[in-house]
């Protein structure tokens, strides 16, 4: 990858901000951090059993320590994902942090097109989704680029400047 900024047409990052989603996520991974570090705390260090009926101690020490690291990973998950995605001369770059981090050659593209879609029905929703109409990268909204590749797989990659991104890829695949 060359150096940021130097060949860079087209740079879009998109955060996953759902708000009904960070209703459920924060409140429930500080009950889980706040409950299981609670019980560990009761039940180990001032050795009172915790809850009417408490879990015995090997199942706490196991549990306990799990439930509190998924919800740190949730909380963190959550404000960490982000969608970047990045035109330069050499590749489309995209990166779904923290999961994908994919470059894909304009030579593998044979339609690059800007279109609406669903994405609930066609991908089941936002994220990083395959449905029967290829697989999707996406954050927000229901705008994105479709690229059909030369292999006959598709890949729909939402974006809010859609137009641009579209324009900015079909630059580089003419060369």
């Amino acid at each position: 990858m060359s150096k940021p900024g130097t060949d860079v047409l087209f740079h879009e990052e998109q955060k996953f901000r759902r708000l009904w989603i960070a209703a459920l996520v924060y409140p429930g991974s500080l009950c889980l951090i706040v409950v299981f570090g609670f019980a560990m705390y009761s039940q180990f260090g001032q050795g009172i059993p915790f809850g009417r009926e408490p879990m015995p101690d090997g199942v706490l020490w196991f549990l306990g320590p799990f439930m509190i690291l998924l919800g740190a990973f949730l909380i963190f998950l959550f404000t960490t994902m982000r969608l970047l995605t990045t035109v330069r001369r050499d590749g489309l770059y995209i990166r779904y942090m923290p999961f994908v981090n994919r470059k894909i050659d304009f030579q593998s593209i044979d339609l690059c097109e800007v279109r609406m879609y669903h994405p609930l029905k066609e991908y089941g929703g936002w994220g990083i989704r395959g449905g029967r109409s290829g697989r999707a990268y996406n954050v927000r909204g229901n705008r994105g680029v479709q690229l059909r590749f030369k292999n006959g797989t598709k890949l729909m990659i939402g974006s809010q400047q859609a137009d641009e991104l579209a324009r900015a890829i079909i630059e580089m695949m003419r060369g």
